[in-house]
């Protein structure tokens, strides 16, 4: 059980695995009473939980986790909202107010002293306000929906956007919403971060003696995977080993398919496409530092200890789509791996003959399943190696995100318009059939607005004449040198020199 808070402030838990039989977390009283209490109100594993100061539940604010429009949330959504009303409710305990004794003018207070008071060293921008406003709007307009509350603090008023519709905005919603604009890495932008940051190269490209990381062939296959499929945080981090795509010998394919089940992707599911040397380098870190943790975890009795393990016996059912299980009466049964969530997941573990062990593709030191949020800080460790090494190149998961969209409407484009010849007559044909370049794009990043692709996600590319671009280099030019172009035209995406990066 993961706890948050510290003494006069709202606790923020996460309902997590406990290495104890049932029996003893009830007798031991304290926080496992309480997250037995909590699981009898519906609450599941990976849950967060809110709790006062002085450790009461308040049962209205279990029931908004898990029966509101916020548990149809994405699950860092949550988290990052809850982060939020553990904070507001914290200065509201401090004024001897609980969160449903919140006024206007206690928002207004909390809107001042989070980005306009002096005195806090840590005032947040429009970007980040606007989520905070948003979180608070959706739980307050629950509360007076269930009559919990007479009114919102939250004071909202009438504005009339471009279609000619009226919406309400919340009257302390932030007018500066200003993000960062530099949201895309080159390839060669990329590869150059990843050796120095996660993989410890120095600046010229060669292992460095100093470095002394423990993952780095972890980290930078986890991060080839971000970079080469578009996939998020958390549908890269709750992977199954049996997800991977089988090879059975060299086909000749260079990108083979991966599904992404609808349990890990924000709505719907999704195939991605999987590059082969991507997948090299994931073989080869199961084979290495995972085969390792495996090892170590086994000798310690790690998993034989755990009481919350769900077998596995095969995993051979409809290509690996399908996984058959222990069921509580000692019998099998079979079930569909794409319905599990990332929770499910990690409580999965594979019978073999040389003892158990995790189904889940990503471990940490100890052999047991990662949050996919501890990736989290390998990025931050990665970006601070690179600035102290003067290697202006930083990097966050959703940017890699953002670099696989740019680098697939360029390549798509490319190939579109150049490599196969098309004469307009012909490129219409194509639209007619596979869809325009930008409904690719958003079908590869599971999108549902191809305007969300355009706008957000290809920002550098949007209101510049692509055709251009292309025309004007030769024509069988790497894409490489596309998205260099596109970098020098905009200003808004990073790359390197192209005598600084290593071959792969």
């Amino acid at each position: 059980m993961a706890i948050t808070g510290t003494q006069g402030e709202w606790v923020l838990m996460r309902v997590s695995d406990v290495d104890v039989a049932p029996d003893d977390r009830v007798a031991s009283g304290g926080w496992a009473e309480i997250e037995r209490r909590e699981a009898k109100l519906g609450i599941h594993l990976g849950a967060p939980l809110l709790l006062r100061p002085d450790a009461s539940v308040d049962p209205r604010l279990g029931s908004f986790l898990r029966r509101s429009r916020f548990a149809m949330r994405s699950p860092g959504t949550q988290w990052a909202y809850v982060f939020n009303y553990r904070l507001f409710f914290s200065f509201l305990w401090a004024r001897g107010k609980d969160w449903d004794q919140a006024t206007e003018d206690d928002v207004y207070d909390w809107e001042h002293w989070r980005r306009r008071d002096t005195a806090n060293p840590g005032r947040v921008g429009g970007a980040k306000w606007a989520r905070e406003v948003a979180a608070l709007r959706l739980l307050y307009e629950w509360a007076v929906d269930r009559d919990h509350i007479a009114k919102s603090p939250i004071v909202t008023r009438d504005v009339r956007v471009h279609d000619g519709r009226t919406v309400q905005v919340a009257a302390i919603a932030p007018r500066d919403v200003v993000r960062s604009r530099v949201k895309w890495l080159t390839r060669r932008a990329y590869r150059r971060w990843r050796d120095i940051g996660m993989r410890g190269y120095d600046q010229s490209n060669t292992p460095d003696e100093t470095w002394h990381g423990r993952h780095d062939g972890r980290n930078a296959a986890f991060t080839d995977v971000l970079f080469s499929t578009g996939l998020r945080l958390r549908e890269a981090g709750g992977l199954l080993v049996t997800d991977l795509p089988a090879i059975d010998g060299d086909d000749g394919r260079r990108y083979l398919p991966l599904l992404v089940p609808s349990s890990l992707a924000k709505g719907r599911g999704r195939f991605a496409f999987l590059p082969r040397t991507t997948l090299n380098s994931v073989t080869a870190y199961l084979q290495t530092t995972r085969a390792q943790a495996v090892i170590r975890a086994r000798g310690e009795g790690r998993y034989e200890s755990r009481r919350d393990v769900v077998l596995v016996t095969d995993t051979a059912h409809g290509g690996g789509r399908r996984l058959q299980l222990v069921s509580p009466d000692g019998g099998t049964t079979l079930v569909d791996a794409d319905r599990l969530t990332i929770e499910d997941r990690r409580r999965l573990f594979l019978k073999t003959p040389a003892g158990l062990e995790p189904l889940s593709l990503w471990l940490g030191d100890s052999g047991l399943p990662m949050d996919d949020r501890s990736f989290q800080r390998s990025f931050a460790i990665a970006n601070t190696r690179c600035a102290k090494l003067g290697v202006p190149i930083r990097c966050t998961p959703h940017m890699l995100r953002h670099s696989y969209a740019l680098h697939m409407l360029v390549s798509l484009q490319h190939a579109f318009d150049r490599r196969l010849g098309l004469t307009p007559q012909e490129r219409r044909y194509y639209r007619e059939v596979y869809g325009d370049v930008w409904s690719l794009v958003r079908d590869l990043l599971g999108h549902s607005s191809v305007d969300t692709t355009r706008n957000i996600y290809l920002e550098p590319v949007r209101g510049l004449q692509l055709d251009t671009i292309l025309n004007d280099l030769d024509t069988d030019g790497p894409v490489d040198e596309l998205l260099a172009r596109v970098s020098e035209l905009t200003g808004l995406v990073q790359d390197t020199s192209p005598t600084s990066v290593s071959p792969r």
